[in-house]
């Protein structure tokens, strides 16, 4: 009972938004909402707000770090459209808008050059690169805003120098096809980071709508600026590099604020060496603080996975030493400077984990300047081999339940394994 109110027959809610409660009276039921006030119209308007622009059952249906990326992606956004939108005038001008003596089919031949050379540049870059895009999404979703940020650069100095104008243009088309390809493919790695009910379709379209809105916002700034510009290279280049400031700044804040709980190379690497020095395990958010988003232009030894037999032994002999205290789906080997991975086609999920961990341990033990070795070498870097596979005897188990216990995900990875899978004979065999 709750007094004169009548007896409280249900309540429901709506995620955590609002919440009901039904009370039976005068031998009918009212519904009434929970709490005290009612409903205002602010909280009204922030209803409506968020239906159209905030994916179903926000913040239950997504990640915890979803509102902090998607605030740093709209200032980013907004930013990108108005250096955009100074590229593009810069663009039409070179091409003759305005220009008595310029001709229509000079324009049109000079703009199928730039998106033929854009169409190429998107079908090698995604037969390049397109497997790597989902085990380094931070990395190649930066390298995407800074490529774009050159290439409308490129597209503002261009009439400039109207002897290379299609060079440039062509150019500067290649880089913003490879920013399409990048960021689109990235930005689908963090809808599924961000999904956590299968809900990929609706963040997608909620971006999409976010995005829409930020454009809208730079378009109304931007008809604003067009006149001030027009004619002021000097202010052009000014307010082009304060956008560009700040959409590098935002973009970097945005890649920062993402916390993927699967590991991929970096990722795991350093909670590896973490739990090395000192036994500890570190969280999905403390290691993605740690994990670079630069590329690194230092020299490391390189790990390669899921590559062929013969790139990891060349005889009997090699196969021999790879099988000796290895009981594991996979052979390690070092050859030519590179750590280098053979995965047995029975190979689950926590064997990728435990040989992509020895693989980490070979790299800190070998020097970064490897080169190709002798076979005095080669025997030493198998015996390194041979320990590996005794620490992972003795750390990993321990190791997996840690890493699963701090939130990891461990029933999938970002490894970037390749497709190559090996069957091999043993000694008893």
């Amino acid at each position: 009972m709750e007094g004169h109110s009548g007896v409280v027959l249900a309540t429901e809610r709506y995620g955590s938004s609002e919440s009901w409660k039904y009370l039976a009276k005068n031998g009918g039921m009212e519904r009434r909402r929970d709490g005290k006030g009612g409903e205002s119209r602010g909280n009204a308007i922030v209803g409506v707000f968020k239906s159209v622009f905030l994916p179903q059952g926000y913040p239950e249906s997504v990640s915890e770090d979803y509102l902090q990326y998607q605030f740093w992606d709209t200032v980013q956004a907004f930013s990108s459209s108005l250096s955009g939108t100074l590229a593009t005038q810069a663009s039409l001008k070179g091409v003759g808008v305005g220009n008595q003596e310029a001709t229509v089919a000079a324009a049109t031949v000079t703009w199928l050059l730039r998106d033929g050379t854009g169409m190429m540049g998107r079908i090698l870059f995604a037969w390049r690169k397109g497997s790597k895009l989902d085990s380094e999404a931070k990395k190649w979703r930066l390298f995407a805003d800074v490529l774009n940020d050159i290439a409308m650069f490129m597209e503002i100095l261009a009439p400039f120098f109207p002897a290379f104008f299609t060079l440039i243009v062509c150019t500067a088309g290649i880089f913003k096809s490879i920013v399409g390809v990048a960021g689109g493919a990235t930005r689908a790695a963090l809808t599924v980071h961000q999904a956590r009910r299968d809900n990929m379709a609706d963040i997608s379209a909620k971006d999409g709508s976010q995005e829409t809105l930020v454009n809208l916002a730079g378009l109304l700034v931007s008809l604003v600026l067009i006149p001030l510009v027009t004619d002021n290279p000097g202010l052009t280049l000014s307010l082009f590099f304060l956008f560009t400031v700040l959409h590098l700044f935002a973009n970097y804040k945005a890649v920062r604020s993402v916390v993927m709980e699967t590991l991929n190379e970096a990722r795991l690497a350093i909670v590896l060496q973490q739990y090395l020095s000192d036994r500890r395990i570190l969280s999905p958010r403390e290691a993605n603080l740690e994990e670079p988003v630069f590329w690194e232009f230092r020299k490391a030894v390189p790990i390669k996975l899921g590559v062929r037999l013969q790139e990891v032994i060349q005889s009997p002999e090699e196969l021999n030493l790879a099988l000796k205290k290895n009981n594991m789906p996979y052979l390690l080997g070092v050859r030519n400077g590179c750590i280098r991975v053979c995965l047995g086609a029975d190979a689950s999920v926590q064997d990728e984990i435990r040989a992509m961990c020895q693989a980490v341990w070979l790299r800190r033990m070998l020097s970064p300047a490897a080169s190709r070795e002798s076979s005095k070498q080669n025997q030493g870097h198998w015996e390194m081999v041979h320990e590996s596979h005794k620490i992972m005897e003795t750390i990993f188990n321990q190791f997996l339940k840690g890493v699963e216990a701090a939130g990891w995900d461990i029933k999938r990875t970002l490894l970037n394994w390749d497709e190559w899978r090996v069957e091999w004979k043993t000694k008893s065999n």
